[in-house]
C-alpha cells in the first residue's frame, strides 16, 4: 500500500514540477494580451503655459491652463477583421487627443489609429493605420509597453512627427509605492503637418501652405512604467511648438504655437495607479506566485513519496523466541 501512494505522490511531483516552467513560460505568453474592447481616457493638463492666440495678431500669450483630454477605444469589429489575415490576435484602438485652451475652446484635435499586437505590443501594419487621416506605417510601441518591459532602450512612435525615436531607459525608481522604470525620449525640432483641423474658420493647411509658414515641435518625453504589465504609471511631456517664416507672421521669424509641461491629474494619476496596481497583482500570480507555488508543491511531494517508498523498503522486526529450559 506505502509503495503504491509512493508511485502515485511522485507522479503528482513531476506534474506539478513541469507545470511550473509551462504555466511561466508557455501559457503566460499566450493568455497575456490587452482585451480587444477596452477603453480608456486620460487627462492632462499644462499649468501657466504659453499660447498663441489667432484673434490678437498671432501673438503668444501666458495663460492659466491648457487642457488635454486622450481617449483610446477599442474597435472589436476592426481588430476581428484584421486578425482574419493577420493570424494573431490583434488590438484596434481609435484614439483622439482633445486640446482646449483656458476658455473651453478648442485647439486641436488629432485622431489616430493604432493597430497592435495584443501581446507584445509591437504595431500590426493593416489599412486604416494612421494620424490624423495620414497613413503611417509604426515601428516601435506607442502608448503602451510590452508585458515584463526590460531595462533597455526602445523605439516609440511619435505622432506629431509620424516617425520613431529612441525612448531611453533610464533607470528603476518609485512612484507612489510602486517600483517602476523610467524612461525618456527627446525629439529634437521638426518640422511636423499642421492638423487637419485648425482653431480658426476658414484656415486650412492649405491656405498656410500658401504664406510659406510652417509648424515645428520639440518635446522631451517622460514614462514612469510598471514593468510587469508594462502601463505607465505617470507620465509628462515638456512640449513646444513654434510657427516659423513666412508672410503669415507679418515680418516675424517665429512665434510660439504652445509651450508647456504637460503632466497627468492627479486624480487620473490616483486612478492609474490603482489600476496598474490590481493588474501587476494578476500578472504575479502567472509569472510568480503559481509557478514557484507548484514548484514547491512538486519538490514536498516528492520529499514525502522518497520517504514513503524508504519506510516501505526497511526490513521488518523478526520476533527471537527464547530457548525453553532443559529438563533432566
Amino acid at each position: 500500500m506505502r509503495r503504491k501512494t509512493s508511485l502515485v505522490l511522485l507522479a503528482l511531483a513531476v506534474f506539478f514540477a513541469a507545470l511550473s516552467p509551462l504555466l511561466r513560460w508557455y501559457a503566460f505568453p499566450r493568455l497575456a494580451k490587452i482585451p480587444a474592447n477596452q477603453y480608456q481616457d486620460m487627462v492632462l493638463e499644462a499649468k501657466d503655459a504659453t499660447l498663441i492666440d489667432y484673434n490678437d495678431g498671432m501673438k503668444a500669450k501666458k495663460v492659466s491652463k491648457v487642457t488635454i483630454v486622450q481617449t483610446l477605444k477599442g474597435n472589436v469589429e476592426a481588430s476581428e477583421k484584421i486578425e482574419k489575415t493577420a493570424g494573431k490576435d490583434v488590438v484596434v484602438w481609435d484614439g483622439l487627443s482633445y486640446v482646449v485652451g483656458p476658455d473651453g475652446k478648442m485647439v486641436s484635435k488629432i485622431p489616430e489609429r493604432y493597430i497592435f499586437d495584443a501581446h507584445t505590443q509591437e504595431p500590426v501594419h493593416a489599412a486604416g493605420e494612421m494620424v490624423d487621416g495620414d497613413p503611417v506605417k509604426r515601428e516601435g510601441i506607442e502608448f503602451k509597453f510590452p508585458f515584463m518591459t526590460e531595462k533597455r532602450d526602445y523605439e516609440y512612435f511619435d505622432a506629431q512627427a509620424r516617425t520613431s525615436a529612441p525612448i531611453h531607459y533610464q533607470g528603476t525608481r518609485t512612484f507612489r509605492g510602486v517600483d517602476v522604470y523610467y524612461f525618456e525620449q527627446t525629439i529634437p525640432w521638426t518640422k511636423v503637418p499642421f492638423p487637419k483641423t485648425m482653431p480658426v474658420q476658414g484656415i486650412t493647411p492649405q491656405s498656410i501652405a500658401k504664406t510659406g509658414t510652417t509648424r515645428w515641435y520639440t518635446t522631451v518625453r517622460k514614462f514612469w512604467v510598471e514593468p510587469l504589465t508594462g502601463a505607465p504609471v505617470y507620465g509628462e511631456e515638456l512640449h513646444k511648438e513654434e510657427l516659423r517664416g513666412g508672410t503669415l507672421l507679418a515680418g516675424r521669424d517665429k512665434v510660439t504655437v504652445f509651450a508647456g509641461d504637460v503632466k497627468m491629474r492627479e486624480d487620473y494619476i490616483r486612478h492609474t495607479v490603482d489600476l496598474v496596481k490590481s493588474n501587476r497583482t494578476l500578472v504575479l500570480l502567472m509569472t510568480s506566485y503559481l509557478p514557484w507555488g507548484l514548484l514547491i508543491l512538486g519538490l514536498l511531494l516528492l520529499a514525502l513519496s522518497l520517504w514513503l517508498e524508504a519506510r516501505g523498503r526497511r526490513p521488518a522486526a523478526t520476533k527471537v523466541e527464547e530457548p525453553e529450559p532443559v529438563t533432566a
